[in-house]
């Protein structure tokens, strides 16, 4: 059995039981919760209007319930550049996910101890409206990195099909899927506007960005990011090239070579290489077709319309659509 099959075999094996672990309460609230079926065919629930796989539905309950943001201040880590941990551990090790990894076996984990920066660092899918209170009202930070919705529905759909080792749905399912909102931590427009309009009520505590942008201007956006976080880069480390390096080992193209990133897999089961595909911006042209394009065209018009939010769906600056 290959690393795809496992994965697919464990997803399934752990969703099942972790339905099969929950307590009566539980289960009967989650009865109360709309439900439909996931890209990977097992179930999803619709719980304060986003879509939440059965596997972390109750670890994403236990994080809301329970997590306590610090009003911590953000160092920047310095590491002698050959022993930098991206070297030797995955992205999702380093930054760990709370509703995907910590919380997934353990309402209560240790926090300080199994992060490997200090002050602390945490990555999430949960929509801004279901935010734990105390990350909302504490003085931590948050960055949001969202995509183009065409290279997303694209990437998410190529990943699942990974992971299915083929046999996920086929690119017209999954699109219909898509359009009406059902897909993991979904509605997209919902999720993406949420921090988007946050971001703008409260831009000292969210930084929002985007891939595509990031992908045009990586130097720039690193400056942004340091300045935001409260470490701006020194006269003398930009002299130094600090920036660049820094660019060039978190890079798309660089961590997808990395022996560490071809091997082994995330504590859901997916293979690490099945996070890291192309990265490419524009991806979508190679696969949408002409009806799945205008549509989508329309309902990014209809549900970006007035919120000032673009979205650059191509490398071309003539593909770019923005909310009037």
């Amino acid at each position: 059995m290959d690393t795809a099959e496992i994965s697919k075999a464990e997803m399934f094996s752990k969703s099942h039981d972790v339905e099969s672990s929950w307590d009566d309460d539980f289960k009967k609230l989650v009865q109360t919760f709309p439900k439909e079926k996931c890209w990977l065919g097992f179930d999803l629930y619709f719980y304060q209007g986003f879509w939440y796989p059965t596997r972390i539905l109750k670890a994403f309950i236990s994080f809301q319930n329970h997590f306590q943001a610090f009003n911590s201040d953000i160092l920047r880590n310095q590491f002698p550049w050959d022993e930098n941990p991206l070297l030797t551990f995955g992205p999702h090790q380093l930054v760990r996910f709370f509703e995907h990894d910590l919380y997934l076996n353990n309402p209560f984990p240790d926090l300080q101890n199994v992060c490997v920066y200090q002050p602390r660092l945490f990555s999430t899918h949960v929509s801004y409206t279901s935010l734990p209170t105390s990350i909302k009202d504490s003085g931590c930070k948050i960055v949001y990195i969202c995509r183009n919705p065409m290279d997303m529905l694209i990437s998410f759909w190529q990943f699942m099909t990974k992971v299915q080792d083929g046999e996920s749905l086929s690119l017209n399912e999954a699109f219909d899927k898509f359009k009406h909102g059902i897909i993991v931590h979904g509605p997209f427009f919902d999720h993406v506007l949420g921090y988007w309009k946050a971001s703008q009520e409260n831009p000292n505590k969210i930084l929002f960005l985007k891939y595509e942008d990031l992908k045009e201007d990586t130097g720039s956006h690193l400056k942004n990011l340091a300045m935001f976080l409260g470490v701006p880069f020194t006269d003398d480390e930009e002299k130094q090239g600090v920036i660049e390096k820094i660019a060039k080992i978190c890079s798309f193209e660089n961590l997808k070579e990395l022996e560490v990133n071809k091997k082994g897999a995330h504590i859901s089961g997916v293979p690490h290489t099945g996070f890291f595909r192309k990265g490419e911006v524009g991806d979508w042209s190679n696969y949408l077709t002409p009806f799945m394009i205008e549509c989508l065209e329309k309902l990014i018009q209809e549900k970006l319309n007035g919120s000032g939010l673009t979205f650059k769906l191509s490398s071309k600056t003539s593909n770019n659509i923005a909310s009037a």
